[in-house]
């Protein structure tokens, strides 16, 4: 299995030991005819002329293909063949993220149907498999290439890219895998973190109570830095189940036990599932214990005033372009953005690899997770974007480093919010929606102008002469009154309303240290003449004392962007000590 491309486990939060890769290579087949349906491809029978790496989409070079045009219908197509371990199990087919519509067929049985290209989903194909072994999988991912109305974050509707938009990712790009479970098992859990009791509420998911299933047992084994610290056992009497668990210790005002950037600490889990006293599922987890509050106008992390030092990162690989090249690739950038002096990031358009959320949470970096969003509006576009942004949130909820839901940016996919009561209204139902699905974080209903209710004030300035960042930061009334873009910060009706101001998108200093052309918001001559601007951009807003975080534009060139810190593959511009400093205000 380590041969394989991208073959560490895909979902570490939730990991079981029976499991399988299915990365590498595949048959594949574009289909811009539109043929495949009537000729009966999902068959299995017909052989693909071409191979791909999983999980790279066919745009990318890691793929093997590197095919950067539009072709919105393609097939895949490799023999399913399920280890002996797996025998006597129900066998689960994952798909970490196929970009738009997927169908999945084993043996010629349609076996799942997905929508959303950011988001996971999964089939139970027991029933599908044959008994001799000879087992086919075959995927039909669809796409809409210039459809303006998909949620598609930084993906170009035009042919090659420019400006802020990149390259099309179509079809498989996070792993395949499949596991093998017993008919009753833990089908997911919620943590909720109460530092102030010093409590874990743990809500867990059993499937198959359906099939009759009775006297199933859930044991819950919690420990710290290799300590137990609690141990439970309930039995299981609905398909969800809440308990709320003291943790033993003592936490020292939180700077021993709970989770911070500066120490992420973690507790791991253990659960498992038993039938008449016998063990059927055994899963391990994590989680952190830290809390997202605002009082008094600030912005709180474990009820201590927190100032955020975020870099936006688009998360964009030069030769598998969404899909990080390897795991320590993902690692690589947490390591670097910590190097730098950051505490967080902003994943920007991108619903994030959950091997990066692994890492931030095991390494301490901050998270706002962003949707990708649409670029116009329509009854369609509200559909897809709500039913995706839901499965992002379910998915990601138990994850510490994650501070904040940035469901929309920059009014893309409502540009006329400030006229039009039906964009307004949508802003707001997915601030709301947001809360009513996790109400302990904080959102943002339109990161960067024309906000309606938000938790906090973020605003979108690439201004980059020091003198004017003084000026418009140095107090409230000129900060929230201020038009950075030539948009209003606030949509009528919902003006300022004491909430932290931070500073999410700024900077964007072009810099050319590599031989890709690009573009910047501002740009330097030298490292000297870089430092100095990155200094004159990034100082006013740590001492303003109105400010309370910022996110610096970027953390890498992106193909035409040169506006990263690093070049497209990673090299640091400027020595990362020099860039620290000054996120140390030195």
């Amino acid at each position: 299995m380590t041969n394989l491309p991208r073959a560490e486990y895909p979902r570490p939060q939730f990991n079981r030991n029976a499991w399988e890769c299915l990365n590498g290579e595949w048959e594949f087949e574009f289909d811009d005819a539109r043929v495949g349906g009537e000729e009966g491809w999902h068959s299995g029978s017909k052989s693909f002329s071409k191979r791909i790496q999983v999980p790279f989409s066919f745009e990318s070079e890691l793929s093997g293909i590197g095919d950067p045009n539009f072709h919105d219908v393609v097939w895949y197509r490799r023999k399913l063949e399920i280890p002996k371990s797996f025998q006597g199990k129900r066998v689960v087919l994952h798909f970490g993220a196929v970009d738009y519509e997927a169908y999945v067929w084993v043996n010629g049985q349609l076996v799942a149907s997905h929508e959303g290209g950011h988001t996971p989903f999964q089939a139970d194909v027991t029933d599908a498999l044959r008994a001799d072994g000879d087992n086919t999988l075959v995927v039909k991912a669809v796409d809409y290439g210039t459809d303006v109305f998909l949620p598609r974050g930084k993906q170009f509707w035009e042919e090659k890219s420019r400006a802020i938009w990149y390259t099309r990712t179509t079809g498989i790009w996070q792993s395949v895998w499949m596991e093998a479970v017993s008919p009753v098992h833990l089908r997911k859990v919620k943590y909720v973190p109460n530092i102030d009791t010093n409590e874990i509420q743990i809500r867990s998911f059993v499937a198959g109570l359906e099939q009759g299933a009775k006297n199933v047992s859930l044991s819950v084994k919690i420990s710290f830095a290799g300590e137990v610290v609690s141990e439970d056992t309930y039995q299981v009497r609905a398909g969800e189940e809440s308990r709320k668990i003291k943790l033993s210790g003592l936490n020292d005002h939180g700077m021993d036990r709970f989770w911070w950037p500066e120490r992420p600490n973690l507790y791991d889990a253990e659960f498992v599932v038993s039938v008449d006293g016998a063990e059927v599922d055994r899963v391990t987890s994590y989680f952190g214990m830290r809390k997202i509050s605002l009082e008094n106008g600030k912005f709180n992390l474990n009820n201590r005033p927190y100032f955020s030092k975020l870099v936006l990162d688009q998360g964009y690989f030069p030769d598998g372009n969404l899909t990080p090249p390897s795991d320590e690739a993902i690692k690589q950038d947490v390591v670097l953005m910590k190097e730098m002096g950051f505490n967080g990031a902003r994943k920007h358009q991108k619903v994030e690899d959950p091997r990066f959320l692994y890492w931030c949470d095991k390494l301490g970096l901050i998270v706002w997770g962003e949707m990708a969003n649409a670029c116009d509006y329509s009854e369609e576009y509200v559909r897809r974007i709500t039913k995706e942004w839901q499965e992002a949130i379910d998915r990601d909820f138990n994850h510490p480093c994650i501070a904040v839901w940035v469901p929309l940016n920059e009014s893309w996919g409502v540009p006329n919010i400030q006229v039009d009561v039906r964009q307004q209204q949508h802003a707001l139902a997915m601030y709301h929606l947001t809360k009513s699905i996790d109400p302990t974080r904080l959102v943002i209903s339109n990161d960067g102008w024309e906000m309606v209710a938000t938790d906090l004030y973020n605003i979108h300035d690439y201004e980059w002469r020091r003198e004017v960042l003084e000026d418009r930061y140095g107090s409230v009334e000129k900060a929230v009154s201020a038009m950075p873009a030539n948009r209003r910060l606030s949509v009528a009706g919902y003006e300022y309303d004491g909430q932290p101001i931070i500073v999410t998108e700024f900077g964007g200093i072009a810099y050319k240290k590599s031989d890709w052309e690009g573009w910047g918001y501002s740009g330097a001559s030298n490292d000297e003449d870089f430092v100095e601007r990155l200094r004159n951009v990034i100082q006013p807003l740590i001492f303003s004392g109105v400010v309370q975080g910022y996110c610096y534009t970027q953390l890498t060139d992106v193909e035409q962007e040169i506006n990263g810190l690093l070049t497209y593959d990673r090299k640091p511009k400027v020595p990362l000590e020099l860039i620290k400093a000054i996120n140390e205000g030195k």
